[in-house]
């Protein structure tokens, strides 16, 4: 079981996600230094009731997010075998392809060609004409 403060710890623990500010709602921190407050959080977090407590309140919230998920996937699973049903082999397989999405299946990849410390040499290769455009040096007269 639990101390009042140890719960209170618990609670503004779970709700900012620092252990440090929850020790300093918890606790009276006024004396205490920077690093004390972080010790003195960081062993409450590492004590086995208080992270098993942690875990205990976090639970419906994991849940709720996975069933969630589950709901989404069944249902483009279900819109899936309705287009397969229908022919309709487009749409069959752009649900399939969401539910792999979803699922992180699927990773969007950037991939990147060109010198990242000159990105206006970057910018004038994408412009067809400008691949051969040449600087007019300092001592040139454009004119002549």
């Amino acid at each position: 079981m639990l101390t009042l403060k140890q719960d209170n710890f618990v609670l503004a623990y779970i709700e900012t996600g620092n252990a440090t500010e929850a020790y300093r709602r918890a606790y009276d921190t006024k004396k205490m230094n920077e690093a004390t407050i972080n010790r003195s959080a960081k062993e409450l977090l590492d004590n086995p009731k208080i992270s098993a407590r942690v875990a205990e309140l976090r639970k419906p919230v994991v849940e709720q997010v996975q069933i969630t998920l589950k709901s989404h996937l069944d249902k483009l699973a279900e819109l899936r075998d309705q287009a397969e049903q229908d022919a309709k082999w487009t749409a069959a397989i752009q649900a399939e392809v969401a539910r792999g999405k979803a699922s992180g299946l699927y990773v969007d990849q950037v991939k990147h060609t060109g010198d990242v410390n000159n990105p206006v040499a970057l910018l004038l290769q994408q412009i067809p004409a400008a691949s051969s455009f040449q600087p007019i040096a300092d001592d040139e007269d454009p004119d002549s």
